[in-house]
């Protein structure tokens, strides 16, 4: 199915307007993005290019760069999320859960949503069977936390002609993949179901900023601030949803640490303004779609 065939184009200046919970205006959700690389295959991303070119294995600078963020950069967003008492999702590769216990183990401990991530970190369009990568992400999940995740984030938001449906199919509430609205969207499936699209976000991305266009640290929070303060804005005409995007490797980095912190504190303070998983924005977009009567 294409694009137009799993939605209809929908103007928001003309729908129904929806409403959060005790008065809020925004819902903000922050994702942290645990991958492992594997070390016998082309590195996904790279901060240091090979001095002879190509893609040489093993790629020890690259490795070590990401595993940086698994190390030591999680634990300063732990640190900070605990202090000021933010829940996260983690998007995690499946392999990753055993890989690395303790990140898993912290947070199940503290009650973060587990949102499948593929079950390596590789494009889906080049894993050899789609739906048992799928199956075997949540699993490895469901076995770890005792619950079949509800959110899938593709690698690198990458998804095949299937994937929607594979996910419908799978049992998932929604995905992140189709950044396309500040509301959540329904996607038709094959089967004649449907799965939710939950705002995520590419310009608010540490990838996107920080590794393609490479802009200096306090980028992240002066974009942040600049998306929160406009969605803010719009919210007045009905509630909007806004997505953190963080990846140890990147924002985990200590001269980055900070303006992360400083997003985060500048946010919290405002009124109307509601932290939330990406299954409680899913459960409350629901919630609207019966009380307006609306099919999505």
């Amino acid at each position: 199915m294409t694009p137009q065939e799993r939605l209809s184009y929908s103007a928001i200046a003309h729908r129904p307007r929806l409403a959060l919970p005790g008065g809020a205006r925004l819902a903000v959700w922050v994702i942290v993005n645990v991958e492992e690389w594997d070390i016998h295959s082309t590195m996904p991303r790279t901060v240091l290019t090979p001095p002879a070119g190509g893609a040489p294995m093993p790629d020890i600078p690259n490795w070590a760069w990401h595993e940086y963020g698994n190390r030591v950069g999680f634990w300063r967003m732990v640190k900070l999320f605990d202090q000021f008492q933010i829940p996260a999702a983690l998007a995690i590769n499946g392999c990753a859960i055993q890989s690395y216990a303790p990140i898993a183990q912290a947070a199940l401990d503290r009650g973060w949503e587990f949102m499948g991530h593929g079950f390596g970190q590789k494009n889906m369009q080049k894993v050899e069977n789609e739906a048992h990568d799928i199956a075997r992400t949540s699993e490895a999940i469901a076995a770890f936390t005792g619950k079949r995740p509800r959110g899938w984030l593709g690698p690198g938001l990458t998804e095949t002609w299937d994937t929607p449906d594979l996910l419908q199919e799978a049992g998932y509430d929604y995905v992140c993949d189709w950044v396309l609205d500040d509301q959540p969207v329904v996607l038709k499936t094959r089967s004649g179901g449907e799965i939710v699209n939950v705002p995520y976000t590419q310009e608010c991305n540490d990838v996107a900023m920080m590794l393609i266009q490479h802009h200096k640290a306090s980028e992240y929070r002066d974009r942040a601030l600049d998306q929160f303060e406009q969605l803010y804005e719009d919210s007045a005409d009905g509630a909007r949803v806004m997505a953190i995007v963080l990846h140890p490797y990147i924002m985990g980095a200590p001269h980055r640490m900070k303006y992360v912190r400083q997003v985060l504190e500048a946010i919290r303070h405002k009124d109307g303004v509601m932290f939330c998983t990406g299954a409680q924005i899913f459960d409350w977009y629901q919630s609207e779609r019966q009380r307006l009567g609306a099919g999505g």
